[in-house]
């Protein structure tokens, strides 16, 4: 597919003129790369600063029992742009098998009903920034972007860290169009390199070098979404603008390491899937704070439906403004997801790599192991070494909400039950 736009690196292009019949909400989606979700000033943390997300959150509908099907940012992402779950637009891992060009796996991203392209059926320009791992930015039909080649996104990895200049002069370029901002920066992933004035602030005596650089960039994150929110004050948009914040993954740092514990990023457990969800539109959603379930999944019917659009029939997610208007209730009273391996075990098939699959319902979360007792690949035993857990395991997020009390034996009727909901969802063979 053509895009009008695609040479559009220069900002100063004259866009053309699509007929609409009302203007459309702009639309920018923040995602926090690496990050837990109880890092945030908003969601209670004693020592990080996050000033910024802390005033989003007092103006937003926020949902903290937001949940990532996936704990891996490559198919994290993918969902939050197609609105569809890893095992169906297939990018369940961030490497293609070895010794498989990496370019074998763009072909699903041309495939699946992607956030950019279905906007512009509404006239909707689009720019991509920060993280993408599916090549050039208009395989997944943003009109403009940053990244042309790169496994993480190449130089779209730069907004954030050297500034936000690109995204304004989109911003600027854009006009009286309606906009959608794709700003995913590298932060606070590592490297954990954080400003000397930042890092100043968190070390401590006694005190982790690692966890104090980690806290840090979560302080340097903030500081960057000020900055987009600021711009969009400056330029009286802010009224005229949806705006979504979501984390692609969990990260726990560890104490006396660099690297993240065994039970955040990639794994099935709440310190790798769970995220706070926000949506900030002034003068449509009153600002409040829901328990309710929620899962990245719903960000794509949810922005679609704030342009005026229909949710793509593959999309299995809700609209959350719908959420939002009935006070926080929802027809939905579970979420599920799925874990994969880094490493794409088959480029078309999803199961070969499968590690769990997870449901929460209302208090009550079950991970299901796929594999039972699997062998270890020697992919996992050269390169990664991640634990692999081969039972069942059930926790009541209640009381437990950091899952150090495996319920499972006591509770065989549950697991049974929730089993049942994982096999309704998605029946996969068993090895």
């Amino acid at each position: 597919m053509r895009y009008l736009f695609a040479a559009a690196v220069c900002f100063g292009v004259l866009f053309p003129a699509v007929a609409t019949t009302a203007r459309q909400p702009n639309i920018v989606l923040i995602i926090s790369d690496d990050q837990s979700w109880t890092d945030f000033g908003f969601m209670g943390h004693k020592v990080i600063k996050t000033p910024n997300l802390d005033r989003l959150a007092a103006e937003s509908v926020v949902f903290p029992r937001g949940y990532v099907p996936t704990s891996l940012c490559r198919p994290s992402l993918a969902s939050m742009v197609s609105g569809l779950y890893p095992h169906q637009h297939k990018i369940t891992g961030n490497d293609p098998p070895r010794g498989t060009d990496r370019r074998e796996m763009l072909r699903h991203i041309k495939r699946v009903p992607s956030l950019p392209r279905l906007l512009a059926k509404k006239g909707y320009l689009s720019h991509q920034s920060g993280k993408w791992w599916e090549g050039h930015y208009e395989l997944g039909g943003f009109t403009h972007g940053m990244t042309t080649t790169g496994r993480h996104g190449g130089p779209g990895l730069k907004i954030g860290r050297k500034g936000l200049k690109p995204i304004f002069d989109f911003i600027d370029a854009a006009g009286e169009k309606p906009f959608f901002i794709w700003y995913a920066p590298f932060l606070p992933h590592t490297p954990h390199n954080p400003p000397a004035r930042l890092l100043s602030k968190y070390k401590a005596e006694g005190k982790s070098i690692h966890v104090a650089r980690y806290q840090a960039m979560c302080e340097w994150f903030d500081e960057t979404c000020g900055e987009l929110l600021g711009y969009l004050d400056k330029k009286k948009l802010s009224d005229d603008t949806l705006v979504v914040f979501v984390t692609d993954n969990g990260w726990i740092q560890k104490e006396k390491t660099r690297g993240s514990d065994s039970k955040s990023k990639r794994s099935p457990f709440e310190g790798g899937t769970r995220t706070p969800v926000m949506l900030r539109w002034p003068g449509k959603l009153k600002p409040a704070s829901h328990n309710t379930l929620v899962s990245s999944i719903d960000l794509a019917p949810t922005i679609l439906a704030a342009a005026g659009l229909e949710a793509a029939p593959a999309m299995q997610g809700i609209n959350l403004l719908d959420v939002c208007a009935a006070g926080g209730k929802s027809s939905r009273d579970k979420i599920f997801g799925e874990i994969f391996e880094h490493d794409v075990v088959g480029i078309d098939n999803p199961v070969p790599g499968l590690l769990y699959r997870w449901c929460i319902s209302g208090q009550w979360k079950l991970i299901l192991p796929h594999r039972g007792s699997p062998v270890i690949s020697r992919q996992r035993q050269s390169r990664y070494r991640d634990p692999i857990w081969d039972k069942p395991q059930l926790f009541n997020l209640g009381a437990d909400p950091h899952e150090k009390n495996d319920l499972a034996a006591a509770e065989a009727g549950r697991v049974k039950a929730l089993g049942s909901d994982i096999e309704s969802w998605w029946k996969v063979e068993k090895p």
